[in-house]
């Protein structure tokens, strides 16, 4: 698990090679990430955007932003928890992402950001 606080926001990443929904003869490596975001600030919050990097081994760089995780924009008070889960799809075995989140203090309204830790996507055959 890779985690990381930022502005009082803790998250935590678990990632896993999908070998079902994958096809290496066609390139096609299917990763799914479950994410935990947790509230250790005193203040309200509510996540609005995202933001995200992912690299695949053979050097290509894809951005992906908008509204939301998974169709929501989750309101979190101080101690709450919200998890998700999603996927990526990549063309190499290998690969990492990063990113961050666009917040909102819900008592000021004022935007902030949270990083999301650099997390590996590795087919388990890359590991030997």
């Amino acid at each position: 698990m890779d985690a990381l606080i930022t502005n009082g926001i803790k998250i935590s990443v678990v990632a896993h090679y999908e070998p079902v929904h994958s096809n290496p003869v066609d390139s096609r490596y299917l990763y799914s990430y479950q994410i935990a975001i947790e509230n250790l600030s005193e203040h309200t919050v509510q996540l609005l955007r995202r933001h995200w990097f992912i690299f695949d081994s053979s050097g290509m760089v894809k951005e992906v932003e908008g509204d939301g995780v998974i169709g929501k924009q989750p309101i979190l008070e101080p101690g709450q928890l919200h998890d998700y889960s999603s996927w990526c799809p990549l063309s190499t075995a290998v690969g990492k992402m990063h990113g961050y989140y666009t917040m909102m203090r819900l008592d000021d309204r004022s935007l902030f950001q949270v990083d999301i830790p650099a997390f590996e996507l590795i087919a388990p055959f890359k590991l030997n």
